[in-house]
């Protein structure tokens, strides 16, 4: 069935004002829905992803969509890659035959860095990094759409349970391979109206987000911090994860995240979550717990390429001085969130980045600088928490490799301070020995 001509118009209006980049595409997008209550939901759709297909293909499209018209052009050939050529609505001969001349193209041809639509800092980075040949790879990989992760909270119901449950909608839906909680469902069906998202049984919730939770290890009726909370995703999954005993702080500075957080906590059934609105890493309410706890995650804010699967605008608005910006405000986090651990206690640090000065440097430096940690072996936690995965001393989940967004993470331990003995029990030791 064909899209109305007006869904091209529509694309092409709201592409617009995307493409300055002045905030959130996600964010412009549910505007310019709210301001046009007549679109349905397969309208909606088709204009959302063609334009995610445009700034996934934004170096490539840019090349070829030429001035004069270029904004209906870029609408044109966001919607073809998104919902096929045959779907279009209301395009004119000369329209017709640029799209067929685009598909000719082929694209393996052309040189890497095209090829990656990446910004030129940013790829430059990866090679950097990666080597021109795994860029390439990761780039392709980064350039296709996210699938629809889901996380089985385990105070409501099993895995098989609700894989039973989502057949009959019916939703196919597979186990994943490293998340124990995990499903990934094939297509993108709408959960808001049904039974299990209603109760809470089910979150939506990336695989490499839901290794990240498992592998803090919080058990049942310790004390545990979300220093970073946000919306709260990894919260509940830590609070699932504690069987719902113990108290789970969630802190961030946002009040507008935390709101977010609430509607999902009353779903969850969890009671043993605290969610906490801070000032700043030093605020007060931190310093009450500190030395009290026995697990903190810091899932600390970045720049987000990681996500770009699901968020391909960011690689565009996000900028290299922001990112060493960026590396500042880390580890004055991660230093912030420290104090909060007793001895033996464990703070992992994470990021959803694939820069190694947001992730590897980080902990290097907080490392160097806090001689009371040691860093936990990567491969030893993953045992610990019997996930397969191979690994050396970090997480390093990369899109390509493990289908899931880029994440970081690395497991740090607060030394037990040995207390100092008496010196009379040190003269009695001594004269044991002679």
């Amino acid at each position: 069935m064909r899209l109305p001509p007006a869904i091209l118009a529509n694309t092409e209006e709201v592409l617009r004002e995307i493409l300055r980049f002045s905030a959130p595409a996600d964010t412009t997008l549910s505007r310019y829905f709210k301001d046009h209550p007549r679109l349905g939901g397969r309208e909606r759709g088709a204009i959302a992803e063609g334009v995610y297909a445009v700034l996934r293909n934004k170096s490539f499209f840019t090349d070829f969509a030429g001035s004069g018209n270029g904004m209906r052009r870029l609408a044109i050939l966001g919607l073809a890659e998104a919902v096929g050529a045959d779907s279009l609505g209301g395009l004119s001969e000369e329209e017709v035959e640029f799209l067929a001349r685009i598909k000719e193209i082929d694209r393996t041809l052309m040189p890497a860095q095209k090829r990656s639509n990446l910004p030129d800092w940013l790829y430059e980075k990866f090679v950097a990094q990666y080597g021109e040949e795994e860029t390439v790879t990761l780039a392709e990989a980064l350039n296709q759409p996210a699938p629809l992760d889901l996380r089985v909270n385990s105070i409501k119901a099993t895995r098989d349970d609700v894989m039973n449950e989502l057949a009959q909608a019916p939703i196919a839906a597979e186990p994943m391979p490293f998340a124990p909680l995990g499903l990934r469902v094939h297509k993108k069906p709408s959960l808001q109206n049904l039974p299990l998202f209603k109760s809470g049984a089910i979150e939506v919730q990336d695989e490499g987000s839901q290794v990240l939770s498992q592998i803090v290890g919080a058990k049942r009726g310790e004390m545990v911090v979300d220093f970073c909370a946000g919306a709260g995703g990894k919260t509940l999954a830590l609070g699932a994860l504690m069987r719902n005993t113990g108290r789970l702080y969630a802190f961030d500075v946002s009040e507008k995240r935390l709101a977010k957080l609430k509607p999902r906590l009353a779903r969850s059934g969890l009671s043993n979550v605290h969610p906490v609105q801070i000032a700043h890493e030093r605020d007060v309410k931190i310093k009450r717990l500190a030395g009290k706890v026995d697990r903190v995650l810091v899932d600390a804010p970045c720049s987000g390429l990681g996500t770009l699967r699901r968020n391909p605008d960011v690689k565009w608005r996000q900028k290299p001085e922001a990112v060493t910006e960026m590396h500042d405000k880390q580890i004055a986090i991660l230093d912030g969130a420290a104090r909060l651990l007793k001895g033996g206690g464990r703070l992992v640090y994470a990021t959803c980045s694939l820069l190694d000065e947001e992730n590897d440097r980080v902990v290097e430096q907080f490392l160097a600088a806090h001689d009371d940690f040691e860093l936990v072996p990567m491969s030893k936690v993953l045992a610990e928490q019997k996930i397969d995965l191979e690994m050396g001393d970090y997480l390093k989940l990369l899109p390509h490799k493990h289908q899931t967004d880029g994440f970081f993470a690395a497991v740090m331990e607060r030394k037990k301070m040995v207390k100092p003995v008496a010196p009379a029990a040190a003269d009695e030791a001594d004269a044991e020995e002679e």
